[in-house]
């Protein structure tokens, strides 16, 4: 059995759709999209679209998502910050009945596939089933001691836009890698092979990011210089704008 690894697309549906025509052509049975489909990027309702027209993607929440369900439930505050009003411009573009499946995301999923166990989240999550600070240099042992009372034979995340992949004696550690967010045009995402050994293929699609790119100075995205230089490496800065 094949299933397909997607997480942090943040609002960038050029690179979904590239990843998506991928996943098809290499027939993979289910996809599991573990949260940030939302943030960052200006193209929320495209993607979400995209997503909840197929009957084959499963989800979890990410802290993106958890901010848009936290505005969307409120009346905003006062001398926002910057991200605060991104988040803001962004929910108040987003079709109402997202936002309705938004609320209803689960924050991890355990599934049985072949005989093998899985366990998708967005990030690591403490006794309380809140988000753990971003371990910047993760590893095998660490990841070990944080889940050491899970029984799952594999472990996949996202939240911090890297690739990372750890095989301990435990389970298999998988982060595909940020499929929206990259200093280079390439769509991460991740196939897990599932039989009676557990094989793991890293995937890095091409695609244009031009239109996508530059839309955030022509639609004045908040926060947007932030966004293109720490997240996609001022690669719009090469393009002619239109």
């Amino acid at each position: 059995m094949k299933i397909a690894i997607v997480t942090d697309i943040h609002g960038n549906s050029s690179a979904l759709r590239a990843v998506l025509n991928d996943i098809e052509k290499n027939e993979a049975e289910h996809i599991y999209c573990l949260g940030d489909m939302v943030g960052i990027g200006h193209e929320t309702n495209e993607v979400l679209d995209l997503l909840y027209s197929r009957t084959d993607v499963s989800f979890v929440m990410g802290n993106h998502e958890e901010q848009f369900v936290k505005i969307a439930q409120s009346r905003g505050t006062e001398n926002p910050s910057e991200e605060r009003r991104h988040h803001e411009w962004l929910v108040s573009r987003t079709d109402k009945t997202f936002l309705e499946k938004l609320f209803q995301l689960p924050r991890q999923l355990s599934v049985e596939h072949n005989g093998k166990t899985l366990l998708f989240r967005h990030y690591h999550l403490d006794p309380r089933g809140k988000f753990l600070p971003i371990d910047k240099n993760p590893s095998g042992e660490a990841l070990d001691a944080i889940y050491q009372n899970v029984t799952e034979d594999v472990v996949c995340f996202g939240h911090h836009h890297p690739v990372h992949f750890f095989q301990t004696k435990q389970r298999i550690y998988l982060n595909p890698g940020s499929l929206g967010c990259y200093d280079k045009p390439l769509a991460r995402y991740a196939i897990i092979h599932i039989a009676e050994q557990i094989d793991v293929e890293l995937k890095e699609i091409p695609y244009d990011n031009r239109t996508f790119l530059l839309k955030y100075e022509t639609l004045d995205v908040p926060a947007k210089n932030f966004i293109l230089r720490a997240f996609h490496g001022n690669q719009h800065l090469k393009f002619k704008p239109f």
